[in-house]
């Protein structure tokens, strides 16, 4: 949907974008598009843990500079980084100097890889929610749980397999992120529903 402002139309989106150019160009472009490269639903994965006790904007404003710190997010690098690729990460300014952090982007490479052996990350995320977008069809933003059974289950499965800062908060904002669940709200012109 859209509005006219004088001259201008603005579309209307979720509630929680607000009118910032790079959150309305993330929530337009990229939030709830499925993703289905194994790669870049792990960076998304690992990004939503860097995000935990922060805003989305920080992550955001900052995932170029991520990227270029943690060299694309390729797990098969990150899996053999040790205590002086964790030093050279805390000294970086343009990321998130978190060791705790630091070090489960290591671990979660690791486990990463160890999973891929049997199924790509792709397919096992997606077999969740049988190959095909889940949708909320939510009316207000406040009606969007912050979590759900699935987020929960995904967490401990994730955590079992070795990963950390991968929460059902986290769990469930990466599903919606990765768009395995669909949770524009109804008005949003992106919404589904």
């Amino acid at each position: 949907m859209a509005a006219k402002t004088g001259l201008k139309i603005k579309m209307e989106r979720c509630s929680w974008v607000g009118s910032d150019p790079i959150y309305e160009n993330y929530h337009d472009t990229e939030w709830g598009v499925p993703e289905y490269d194994s790669r870049a639903l792990w960076e998304k994965l690992i990004l939503d843990g860097f995000q935990a006790g922060l805003s989305w904007i920080t992550i955001l404003k900052k995932r170029d500079a991520f990227r270029a710190a943690f060299h694309g997010f390729d797990p098969a690098v990150i899996a053999t980084w040790g205590e002086e690729d964790v030093l050279r990460l805390l000294g970086d300014p343009g990321i998130v100097r978190h060791r705790g952090k630091i070090q489960a982007t290591i671990g979660n490479a690791q486990a990463y890889l160890e999973l891929a052996e049997d199924m790509p990350f792709s397919d096992r995320m997606w077999g969740y929610v049988g190959g095909a977008p889940l949708v909320g069809g939510y009316a207000n933003q406040s009606d969007v749980p912050t979590q759900s059974a699935l987020s929960v289950q995904i967490s401990k499965d994730l955590k079992k397999a070795g990963f950390k800062f991968c929460g059902p908060t986290i769990v469930y904002a990466w599903m919606e992120a990765c768009g395995l669940f669909n949770n524009h709200t109804q008005g949003c012109f992106r919404s589904p529903a």
